[in-house]
């Protein structure tokens, strides 16, 4: 259990060591020189700061080999690349789907942003589009990088999946247990990816692209449809499956064989591409 318990407070401590700091950056922006979106650099540069780091590059000397291999962001063959970001949105797509139809069995518990009329759109817009590449480099690092590797190595990728995705939920503040199966979901997604192509730069894309949607979404309807609680009479125990629900239904059918179908494809292309790290190597 020493490996777990290891893995799981370095990877935590590397979502709070990378999240913190953009917190606090964004809630004195939203308090002071509203109109100047100035957190956006500051969280740019500290975010550059941390990978580079956790990259193996920084003092001390002794550990940077082991940060490097921790992070797991090694470089992908094109091909590979294509299939996992077509395997990860095929995903996105039916996790999304799978909530929305949830969301007319049991109601799931509402996700909002705080208030925002009073501050100028430009500010809104970009504190947005920063927090999508935070939440994507940190909690791939994080949980994909250092917490999901030891785990994988020792006990397996199910057990790996298993213990990231649910300290993924924790790490949220809005998890309640109904949605500890989404968050299971969306670790197997990228944990599969990630363990496929020996690198979490895949699941980083596919995790900021995610982050992006959602939180325009978040802020353009004033909360997130999916995850908003579905009202009484729209509940299928009391209106019965109309055409909305199967047309969910099939809908998730049908994303979730698409999704199967890409990851087969993204297996064969990584079985067949070259080590793009070993021929660099060779080459110098």
């Amino acid at each position: 259990m020493g490996v777990i318990v290891q893995a799981v407070l370095v990877g935590m401590l590397v979502a709070v060591a990378g999240t913190i700091p953009r917190n606090i950056a964004f809630a004195a922006n939203l308090r002071y020189l509203q109109s100047v979106p100035w957190a956006v650099p500051v969280t740019a540069g500290y975010l550059w700061l941390f990978w580079r780091y956790l990259d193996g590059v920084g003092p001390p000397r002794e550990t940077a080999d082991r940060r490097r291999a921790s992070l797991r962001a090694s470089r992908v063959d094109r091909r590979v690349w294509g299939w996992a970001l077509l395997t990860g949105g095929l995903g996105i797509a039916a996790l999304v789907i799978a909530l929305r139809l949830l969301n007319r069995m049991v109601a799931l518990p509402s996700q909002q942003l705080p208030n925002l009329s009073n501050v100028p759109a430009v500010t809104v817009v970009a504190l947005l589009l920063m927090a999508a590449p935070v939440a994507g480099i940190v909690e791939e690092a994080a949980f994909r990088g250092y917490m999901q590797g030891p785990i994988e190595r020792r006990y397996g990728l199910a057990v790996a999946i298993l213990i990231t995705g649910t300290m993924f939920a924790v790490a949220h503040l809005d998890f309640t247990p109904i949605l500890w199966p989404y968050y299971v979901a969306v670790a197997a997604l990228y944990g599969s990816i990630t363990h496929i192509t020996g690198s979490i730069l895949p699941a980083v894309v596919l995790h900021t692209a995610g982050n992006l949607y959602s939180n325009f979404d978040l802020w353009w309807n004033g909360q997130a449809e999916w995850q908003a609680p579905a009202d009484a009479t729209a509940l299928v125990w009391t209106s019965g499956p109309d055409a909305s629900f199967w047309g969910l239904f099939g809908a998730l059918l049908l994303a979730s064989a698409a999704a199967a179908w890409a990851f087969r494809g993204l297996v064969r292309a990584a079985r067949t591409a070259p080590d793009i790290d070993s021929a660099v190597t060779a080459g110098a």
